[in-house]
Order: structure tokens, then C-alpha cells, then sequence
């Protein structure tokens, strides 16, 4: 039998015991389904036509819990002493015990005045403008009652009424960070909400406009190598800087407070600059206070750390993450940082003044540097020496055009002749280029170093943060802006020029004067770095000036040379001949 019929025959037999099996085993029948009774319609019963859909669950009725009057909690800890009202449980103070303002008087962040215009720190702010300003008015229950607590410790205040219910939480260590967790909770769910902290953030004590200058908005996002920032005075209209945020608030020259969201992909930041008119001022242009919120788009509690402090480097490393980056040294941070272990080692070591551990680091500096001067001055001098010839050459090619092919002739001319002389043309400025890294990094150092901060020199310098001036006969006279447009002359006067033209040399002259307008409004400090640096320079100078000497005349143009009187010939005069 082949393959198909085998196949044919499977089938039959399979069919053949289908039927089999269901002749000899039927299926049992089903019962019969009975109508069910009718229900007799009711005045309470809806019909099919008439059903109405089914209501959404009614929020949850909370506990009331409201206060009944303003109380202040005073939290103290070693660094700080913070002041929290029960009336819309907002920050009134916060107080760096460490630091104090231009008034002698401990520096409290927290722009009292302004405050009360647009709001305290740690106030809410909802899409609903009505129950934001009724939940920042409102009397909150704290817990634990008491008027004056010490961290570390918590502080929780809440409110409800009976709709709405909102907690907010302080965690207080012993360092400058806070934990804080807000939320809004209407019986259903947890509502999106924002924190702020309005009415401008740092010393404000200072004048207005110096306030002003240093105001900043700073933010980081995760993936970013350091914070951004934004001038305060740059700041037009409010803006909204989107999430994930690592970090995220507002800082001054020498102190910062930012919020640290727990989950940065839930954060966006909001700056924005509000208009203010201090008391004192009558029709004058208003301040700008910086106005930052974080807010939490996501339906749970909004919570965050919150630094306020110092912009000390130690500080700002020892936070998590690192915080240092929020000083901002520049391009030369390196070097920077590298400036200031010698002169904290000079200031805690040596002397406990930083005027003088300055004095002393720019010595120090000054002297390592001096063969890289010696290297630049002998250069100038010897382009001093050749600069009649350079002239000639270009005399003889000033008719031609800047693209003329005999233009060229003129630079392999002046080739020629620094090769003669073995001179090279940017040697007077190649042994400068080691120093500008440490200038600026001084320069950005002695400007920010928060050590510096009424830091006291000598005599009538006593803050080394701030612009020196002397009171005389009604009048402040910036002494050592003064001095340092004197030195900067004399150095120059003493410094051989690589040109000999008159009209650049006056230019150069015109430079002290420049040079001290720039420097008459910043730090004394810095000031007292480029004074000590010239009467370092000047000594330098005489010493070089007898070690080698300027040469007394320069090369005579080609085709023109001094010849010396023939023998025999009458008189003491020189005659010139021509070659």
C-alpha cells in the first residue's frame, strides 16, 4: 500500500471513531433557563431610560488644623540662626553668625524690607494666585511648639481647612544645609507646587547698585561640568529654566544659597526680577531683587536640601555634590586655586594678616619671575638697538600697497637683519606668557576669596574686599589706585621701549592713567598685589639697568654710519661720510 493510501485509510478510521464516540457517550443537555421576575418599578428605582451616570467620589474630609495667631521659632546652630513665623511658615531670617554686614552687624540673607513687598523665603506658589496668597497669610500648628530651638532638629507646620491640607518640614543640622519638604494635599491628591525664595538673597547692607552688579542666578544641570549663572542686572523678564536640575537658586560675591532638589528630573527653576523701591529711596530707579522658585510638576511632595552659606572653597567641597564650582575663578582656576595654599600656609604660618601674607606671596612671585624679566628687558634692548634699521626698511617700502608683491621684500629685509643680530623679534613677549596665567589667576583670586572680606591691612586699609579710601578735607582719596598709577610711570620710565617713535611711546605713557582709572573701584587687596609688584619692578629694574645696561644710541640706517675724525684734521668735530 503507498504513502496516500495510507494516509486516506487514517483518516476514515479516525472519523469512524469520532462518531463512535459520540453515539455511545452523548453530551448532557443543558437545563432550561427560567425568566427572571420582573421588579416592579419604583419612584426610587431609575428606569434604563432615565439612569444618570455614576458621581465621581466626594475628597476626603481632612481634620482641621489652623493656628490662631503669629509666633516666631528661633532655630540656632553654631554657623547660623534662622527665624521661622507661623504665619504662612516662611523664613523672616536667616542669619550667618560668622559673617556680618557693613554695618558691624551679624548678615542676615533674607532682604527684610523687600520681603514684605514680595514675599519671604520659603513661600508657596500655586497656578491659583487666590489660594497661594491665602496659604502664605494663613496661621500655621508647628511642631514642636517653643519659641527657641537648637539644632539639630526638626520643625514641621501645618495647615488645613477641612479642603485643603499643607505641610511643610525643616530639617536642621549642624552645618549650613537644610532639608525642607512642602506639600499640598486636597483630599484626592497631592498637588503640583513651587517654593521661592523672593525679595533677593545675600548682603544687603551694601549699596544698591553694588548689590546689584553681583546678584546672580545660578543653575546646573546634571550632565553640565559647572554651574550657569546669570546677572542680575541682565535679567529682563522672568524665565524658565526646564529640568533635570542638580542645583539651582541665587548668589552673591561672597555667598550663595541654592536649592539641591532630592529628585532632579521633577525640578524646573523659575527666575525672574521684581521691582522694589527700598524705603529710603523716593523717585529714584527701583532696586531688583531675584525672585527663584523650584517647583515640582509631578503630583508629591516637593522635596529639596537647601544650602545657605559662605562661598568658602573648604565649605563648598565638602557638600554632596561639591559645590565649589559656584566660584567662579575663570579660565585660570587652576592657578588660582594653586595661589591660595601659599598664602593661607603664609597667612595661618607666618602672619596672621592677609595684607601682609599678600605683600609677601607677590614677593615671593616677583623674584621666582625674575629671570623670565631679566629675558624680556634684554630683548626690548636690543630691539631698541636695531629700531633705526627697521624704520629705513620701512620707509623704503611705505609707497607699496599691503597685498604689493614687493611688500614681501620688506619682511625678508627685516628677517635678514634680526638674523644678523641674533635677535628674535617675539622674545620680549614669549617670557611673558608663563605670568599671565598667575597674574589673572591672582587677580580672580584677590577679588573672590571670601577670606578677604573685611580683612584688615595696615593703617587706613581695612577691608581688603573693598575699594580703599582716605578721608581728607571732605573728600575720599583712593591712596593706592594713586600709588599705583605713580609706580606703573616710573616703571615704565625705567623699562627700555622695543619702539623708538614718539607717538607710540606717548601711547604707552597714557597707560598708568588708564590703568588706574580701571583699578579705582575694585578691591583693595588686589590694588595692594600691583602696587607691591611695581616697587618690586622698580627695584628689579635698577638692578638690570646696572647689570645691563640700555644702550645710549641705536644703529645708524644702512648706507648712513658715524665715521670717526680723519688724523691730522683741525678742530674737534665728528663729519658724517657716506659709505
Amino acid at each position: 500500500m503507498d504513502q496516500e493510501k495510507r494516509v486516506l485509510l487514517a483518516f476514515l478510521i479516525s472519523i469512524a471513531m469520532l462518531m463512535l464516540w459520540r453515539a455511545l457517550f452523548p453530551p448532557p443537555r443543558p437545563p432550561k433557563a427560567t425568566a427572571p421576575a420582573p421588579a416592579k418599578a419604583t419612584s426610587a428605582q431609575p428606569t434604563a431610560a432615565t439612569a444618570m451616570p455614576t458621581p465621581p467620589p466626594k475628597p476626603v474630609p481632612l481634620p482641621v488644623a489652623q493656628g490662631v495667631k503669629t509666633e516666631e521659632i528661633v532655630v540656632e546652630g553654631d554657623l547660623y540662626r534662622v527665624t521661622l513665623s507661623t504665619q504662612g511658615a516662611k523664613v523672616k531670617s536667616w542669619v550667618l553668625k560668622k559673617y556680618f554686614d557693613e554695618n558691624e552687624k551679624p548678615l542676615d540673607v533674607v532682604n527684610g524690607p523687600a520681603c514684605e513687598t514680595l514675599g519671604f523665603p520659603m513661600s508657596i506658589h500655586l497656578d491659583d494666585q487666590a489660594l497661594s496668597a491665602r496659604l502664605n497669610s494663613a496661621f500655621y500648628v508647628a511642631n514642636p511648639p517653643g519659641t527657641a530651638l537648637k539644632a539639630p532638629v526638626k520643625v514641621s507646620f501645618t495647615y488645613s481647612d477641612g479642603k485643603v491640607r499643607v505641610e511643610k518640614e525643616f530639617a536642621f543640622g549642624k552645618g549650613y544645609e537644610a532639608h525642607v519638604e512642602a506639600s499640598i494635599f486636597d483630599g484626592e491628591r497631592y498637588r503640583p507646587l513651587a517654593v521661592a525664595w523672593p525679595g533677593g538673597f545675600g548682603d544687603h547692607s551694601l549699596p544698591i547698585k553694588d548689590a546689584e552688579a553681583r546678584s546672580l542666578a545660578v543653575y546646573k544641570a546634571p550632565e553640565e561640568g559647572k554651574p550657569r549663572t546669570m546677572t542680575l542686572t541682565k535679567i529682563k523678564e522672568e524665565r524658565l529654566i526646564p529640568g533635570p536640575l542638580e542645583l539651582a537658586g541665587s548668589a552673591d560675591r561672597f555667598f550663595v544659597g541654592v536649592f539641591l532638589p532630592d529628585s532632579p528630573p521633577d525640578a524646573a527653576f523659575r527666575v525672574n526680577v521684581q521691582a522694589w523701591t527700598p524705603p529710603e529711596w523716593k523717585e529714584k530707579e527701583p532696586a531688583k531683587p531675584l525672585e527663584a522658585i523650584l517647583a515640582s510638576p509631578e503630583q508629591k511632595p516637593l522635596a529639596f536640601r537647601l544650602f545657605v552659606g559662605p562661598k568658602d572653597l573648604d565649605v563648598l567641597r565638602a557638600e554632596k555634590p561639591p559645590l565649589d564650582g559656584l566660584v567662579d575663578f575663570g579660565w585660570f582656576k587652576w592657578f588660582a586655586e594653586l595661589l591660595f595654599l601659599p598664602l593661607r600656609y603664609i597667612h595661618d604660618h607666618w602672619i596672621h594678616n592677609w595684607g601682609w601674607a599678600i605683600v609677601i606671596l607677590t614677593l615671593l612671585i616677583n623674584f621666582a619671575m625674575f629671570p623670565l624679566r631679566l629675558k624680556s628687558i634684554r630683548s626690548a634692548q636690543e630691539m631698541q638697538k636695531v629700531q633705526p634699521l627697521i624704520k629705513s626698511i620701512q620707509e623704503k617700502y611705505k609707497q607699496y600697497k599691503f597685498n604689493d608683491p614687493r611688500k614681501q621684500r620688506m619682511n625678508e629685509e627685516m628677517s635678514k637683519l634680526f638674523k644678523e643680530h641674533n635677535i628674535n623679534p617675539l622674545g620680549g613677549c614669549l617670557p611673558m606668557v608663563p605670568q599671565l596665567p598667575i597674574l589673572w589667576g591672582f587677580y580672580r583670586l584677590l577679588d573672590l576669596a571670601i577670606e578677604l572680606r573685611h580683612a584688615p591691612w595696615a593703617l587706613w586699609v581695612r577691608d581688603l574686599s573693598s575699594p580703599d579710601r582716605v578721608h581728607l578735607f571732605g573728600y575720599d582719596f583712593p591712596v593706592l589706585p594713586i600709588l599705583l598709577i605713580l609706580t606703573t610711570f616710573i616703571v615704565q620710565r625705567m623699562t627700555p621701549m622695543a619702539t623708538v617713535d614718539p607717538g607710540q611711546q606717548r601711547m604707552m605713557m597714557i597707560m598708568p592713567i588708564a590703568f588706574g582709572f580701571f583699578f579705582f573701584r575694585l578691591a583693595a587687596g588686589l590694588n595692594l598685589y600691583y602696587v607691591t609688584a611695581n616697587i618690586v619692578g622698580i627695584g628689579q629694574q635698577i638692578l638690570i639697568n646696572r647689570i645691563a645696561p640700555r644702550p645710549s644710541a641705536g644703529l645708524a640706517p644702512a648706507g648712513r654710519q658715524k665715521q670717526p675724525q680723519p688724523s691730522g684734521s683741525g678742530g674737534g668735530g665728528v663729519r658724517n661720510g657716506v659709505l
